[in-house]
């Protein structure tokens, strides 16, 4: 069954979009905050002012880097068996976000991050049916800031079996991250053969490229690791106050990404992305679980498709504090628009407070949630094995179907069987402990943590990881900075 995608555009419109975006681009062009990036852009054809520190792009080079991106490339695992088909007609989901705080499994209540939290959100993602992918989904606080993205790198090794992927932090920690992943799979022509590293390249709004990653972006493309551009625009703030002019602005901030991409490596593998969502004007906090951004989802996926690549969003996102009523509305507003208009890497899966706190069980529903998602974007299947009028005919009024071998040939692949949802009746829910769907996800967590075994690393490899953790522990902050590119 081909796919009917939820379209909140005309075809007109998006030919709008992108005329608007490419006079931008023209005429305005964007700040790019890293001297390398801006003799690149030169170089390719980009009118340049260095006092502005700004670049113009000429619409014919936007279009030249639109056809060098793929339209679609795999994704690997840790192991290299696991694999993501991103750009196809499947669906992908990943946790993201920069969760400080932790909602506690067993007590509820909010506290720091630590080290193993991480540990414990790699090893549940490796456990999960639909959620795929760890973005540094959690930043530990009891370890110093200058080693997060080593030790994360060493936790997805030993314990997740999928993909993984970090931002772009600069020179150094770019680096880092590159060497790390190529110990860890086998050298750095496998890591660019199989790429198992989804970067998040942050796009700073309004019309803004900054230093940290731009730097990110030239390790990322020299080592062929797939990189969603994706702004978070807030309409009133950083954006206009509409939603087209947000489009507007956001197309032109992606494309200036992408084509800076294409122009250090042609054919490195890109996301159109997006994390844009409306200021909320009462406080001026960005709203990430507002239905606007299910909007903003289902545009950009869109505009990728106007432009043949595929598409980054943000789904399950909520501004609640808690796993309450707010949370689950807020959640299914997001995630069913970014899955029925077709993007095919959605993130941000056991998050709370716009990203900033996680929540194990949250986690674990929101697989849940996905699930139910991909569902209902299946639609229905209709043929004449399904329509089954013969054995409408041989079952007529006088029997049932629950015997029939059509029920159990088709059942577990037409009915979605939820593991968290109850559906017995009230007698016996209540003779099992009256045990709602988060006191059950609560219990999902620690029986995936219970069963999970670490991978098996070869000693050598794990040596060579810990000793370059080590080196990395040595650091300071300043080691950081002294590394940077000149701006």
């Amino acid at each position: 069954m081909k796919p009917h995608y939820f379209e909140v555009l005309s075809p007109s419109e998006v030919q709008q979009i992108d005329a608007s975006s490419m006079s931008i681009l023209e005429s305005v062009g964007l700040r790019v905050d890293l001297k390398r990036a801006r003799d690149a852009f030169r170089e390719a054809g980009a009118q340049v002012d260095e006092e502005a520190r700004s670049v113009r792009i000429p619409e014919s080079l936007v279009r030249w880097a639109i056809e060098q991106a793929p339209g679609q490339f795999t994704l690997y695992g840790a192991d290299p068996d696991f694999r993501l088909e991103i750009g196809t007609d499947q669906v992908n989901f990943a946790g993201l976000g920069t969760p400080t705080s932790m909602v506690d499994t067993e007590t509820g209540e909010l506290r720091p991050t630590t080290l193993e939290d991480l540990r414990n959100h790699l090893r549940l993602i490796d456990s999960l049916d639909h959620i795929n992918n760890s973005q540094m989904d959690l930043w530990p606080t009891d370890i110093p800031m200058t080693t997060i993205h080593a030790e994360a790198i060493l936790a997805w090794a030993q314990n997740c079996h999928k993909s993984f992927g970090m931002g772009g932090y600069g020179v150094m920690a770019s680096e880092d991250m590159m060497r790390m992943m190529a110990i860890a799979v086998g050298g750095k022509e496998e890591l660019k053969k199989r790429p198992r590293f989804f970067t998040i390249c942050s796009v700073m709004s309004p019309l803004q490229m900054i230093k940290l990653q731009l730097e990110g972006i030239f390790f990322f493309a020299e080592h062929g690791q797939p990189m969603a551009m994706s702004p978070e625009a807030m309409c009133g703030a950083t954006a206009p106050a509409t939603l087209a002019g947000l489009l507007a602005q956001q197309n032109a901030e992606i494309l200036a990404h992408i084509t800076l991409a294409q122009i250090i490596a042609p054919g490195t593998p890109v996301l159109y992305g997006t994390v844009s969502t409306i200021t909320d004007m009462a406080t001026g906090n960005v709203a990430l679980g507002a239905v606007e951004m299910g909007l903003i989802t289902a545009a950009a996926a869109q505009l990728a498709r106007y432009y043949g690549l595929p598409c980054r969003g943000v789904g399950g996102a909520t501004d609640s504090k808690t796993l309450d009523l707010q949370c689950m509305l807020e959640r299914v507003s997001t995630l069913l628009p970014a899955v029925l208009a077709g993007v095919h890497f959605i993130t941000c899966g056991g998050t709370l407070e716009s990203t900033t706190s996680g929540s194990q069980p949250l986690l674990v529903l929101d697989d849940e949630l996905c699930g139910l998602a991909l569902r209902l974007a299946r639609g229905i299947a209709v043929s004449e094995e399904t329509l089954a009028v013969e054995l409408i005919k041989e079952v007529n009024w006088q029997g049932h179907y629950l015997d029939q071998l059509h029920t159990a040939r088709h059942y577990r692949r037409e009915h979605y069987l939820p593991r968290l949802l109850r559906r017995e009746s009230r007698e016996i829910w209540e003779s099992k402990g009256s045990k709602t769907a988060l006191d059950l996800a609560r219990e999902r967590v620690r029986e995936l943590l219970a069963k999970h075994r670490p991978r098996d690393l070869e000693p050598a490899v794990e040596k060579e990881l810990l000793d370059y953790l080590a080196m990395v522990r040595q650091r300071t902050m300043d080691d950081y900075f002294a590394a940077e590119w000149e701006d």
